[in-house]
C-alpha cells in the first residue's frame, strides 16, 4: 500500500469510529468459492477494522440467494447489507422504500466522478437518488483455456471460437472434455449471451438489449442458436447441475480444455497458483469481438426494521469503505474483476486483467448486461429458454428461435 492509499484508509477508519458506535452488520452474499472467499475477506477485514463487525451470511448460489434475500427484506427481516447484481434486481424494493438512501455519501465522496462506466452508478439511481454502491466490473464475455492441455496434445492454443471448435474433436479423442459447462440456469444463459456478441455481432447484442424483435429473428441470431446446439456435443455427461467453480476446476486440472465463464473464474486460477499466459489463456469476446458487458456486483443496505440511526450510520460507513481505493484494489485483484474506480493503481494486474482494462478504455467496447436491460421477469423467461434448448436436443433451432422472438417482443 502506498502512502496515499494508506492515508485514505486511515481517514476512513478514523471517521468510522467517530461517527457511530460499534455495530454488528449481517452481510448476505453468494461468494462461496475459493477465489470468492478470498475476495470477500478483504471487505470483511476492512469493516472489522473500522470498529464494526462483519457477520457473514453467505448463501451458496446466486439463484438460491436472490429470492431468499428479497423475501427477507420484503418480509420485514432485513440484513444490514446485501450483495446483488448491478441492475434491476432491487428495483421493487427501492420503490417500496425499503432501501437506505446513500445519496449524501455518494455526493460527498464524488462517486459520479470516480465510478466508471457511469451506467454502473446509474443502475443504483431511482428518481435521482442513490441506493447502492457498485463494487466491481464483471463481464461474462470470457473464455478460459488450459494452455498445457493443448501443448501436451500437439495443438496450438486457440485464439478464437472457430479455432476452438475445430480443435474439439481431437480433444475428445485425447480423452479431454473440450468445453467445461455447469448446467445451472444462470451459467447457460450467460454463455448464450456471450455467443450473441461473439458470433452474432455487437450490433445484434445491442439491438436485442433494445428489444428489437426483428434482430431476434435474424440470420445472425440463427448462427447463435446453431453454435449453442453444436456446443452440446463438446460437453461431458456430468454437466447438469455442476457449479461454475467445479467447471473451472476441470480446466485448471486439465480434465477440460476450456470454459466460457465470467472473469470471476480468474479468482479460482489465482487460488490454484496458475499464471495467466503460462498456465492458462483468456479470450475476451471468444477472441472475435473483444468487448465487455459491464455488469457486476453492488451492495444495497436495507432500512433497519426500526430505522435505528446507528445502523444507518454504520451502513453508510460500510458503503464508503467498499468504494475506497484500498478495498477496490485488494478486493478486485483477488476476485478477478475490474475496479469501478478509474483512479486506482493496478500495476500488479495479470495479463488477463490488463486485457480487460484495455477494453474499458474504449467506450464502444463496453456493453450493458442483461441485468441492466431486462426486468427480472424477462430475464427469467430467457433463462428458461436457454436451459431447455441446451438440455433438449429435440428442441430445434427454428422452434427455439421462434420462442426467443416472442420473448423479445414482450420484453420489459
Amino acid at each position: 500500500m502506498n502512502k496515499f492509499t494508506s492515508a485514505i484508509a486511515s481517514t476512513l477508519l478514523l471517521s468510522s469510529t467517530c461517527v457511530a458506535g460499534a455495530v454488528d452488520l449481517e452481510v448476505t452474499h453468494w461468494w462461496t468459492s475459493g477465489g470468492e472467499a478470498a475476495a470477500v475477506k478483504v471487505m470483511a477485514d476492512a469493516v472489522n477494522k473500522s470498529g464494526h463487525t462483519w457477520v457473514d451470511g453467505a448463501i451458496a448460489g446466486g439463484g438460491n440467494a436472490r429470492p431468499m434475500i428479497i423475501s427477507r427484506i420484503s418480509g420485514g427481516d432485513p440484513m444490514a447489507a446485501t450483495q446483488l447484481n448491478t441492475g434491476r434486481d432491487a428495483e421493487d424494493l427501492i420503490k417500496a422504500g425499503l432501501m437506505t438512501d446513500l445519496t449524501d455519501v455518494a455526493e460527498k465522496e464524488g462517486w459520479a466522478d470516480i465510478i466508471r462506466p457511469a451506467k454502473l452508478l446509474d443502475a443504483c439511481r431511482y428518481e435521482g437518488r442513490i441506493y447502492c454502491v457498485p463494487v466491481n466490473i464483471h463481464s461474462f464475455q470470457w473464455m478460459w483455456l488450459n494452455r498445457k492441455v493443448y501443448e501436451a496434445n500437439g495443438m496450438a492454443v486457440p485464439t478464437n471460437w472457430e479455432e476452438f471448435a475445430a480443435s474439439a474433436p481431437k480433444m475428445k479423442e485425447a480423452g479431454v472434455t473440450p468445453l467445461a459447462v455447469g448446467g445451472e440456469t444462470w451459467q447457460l444463459s450467460g454463455m448464450a449471451n456471450v455467443f450473441q456478441v461473439a458470433l452474432g455481432g455487437v450490433e445484434l447484442y445491442r439491438g436485442l438489449q433494445a428489444k428489437d424483435a426483428k434482430l431476434a429473428a435474424s440470420a445472425e441470431m440463427t448462427k447463435v442458436f446453431e453454435a449453442i446446439a453444436a456446443a452440446r456435443g463438446m460437453v461431458d455427461n456430468g454437466y447438469v447441475g455442476r457449479a461454475w467453480n467445479d467447471a473451472t476446476g476441470m480446466v485448471i486440472t486439465g480434465k477440460a480444455a476450456a470454459q466460457i465463464m465470467g472473469d470471476w473464474a480468474q479468482g479460482e486460477f489465482s487460488v490454484a497458483n496458475q499464471t495467466a499466459g503460462v498456465d492458462y489463456d483468456c479470450l475476451p469476446g471468444l477472441g472475435v469481438h473483444p468487448v465487455l458487458d459491464t455488469g457486476g456486483d453492488a451492495f444495497f443496505f436495507p432500512k433497519p426494521a426500526d430505522d435505528n440511526p446507528e445502523i444507518v450510520a454504520a451502513q453508510k460507513e460500510m458503503a464508503s469503505l467498499l468504494v475506497s481505493k484500498e478495498v477496490q484494489v485488494d478486493f478486485n485483484l483477488k476476485k478477478g474483476s475490474l475496479p469501478v474506480r478509474g483512479d486506482v493503481d493496478l500495476e500488479s494486474a495479470n495479463a488477463c486483467m490488463k486485457k480487460g482494462l484495455a477494453i474499458l478504455e474504449h467506450a464502444e467496447n463496453i456493453l450493458p448486461s442483461d441485468e441492466q436491460a431486462f426486468s427480472s421477469d424477462t430475464q427469467g423467461q430467457l433463462e428458461d429458454l436457454w436451459v431447455e434448448f441446451f438440455n433438449d436436443p429435440s428442441l430445434s433451432v427454428e422452434d427455439a428461435q421462434a420462442r426467443f422472438v416472442e420473448i423479445i417482443e414482450m420484453a420489459d
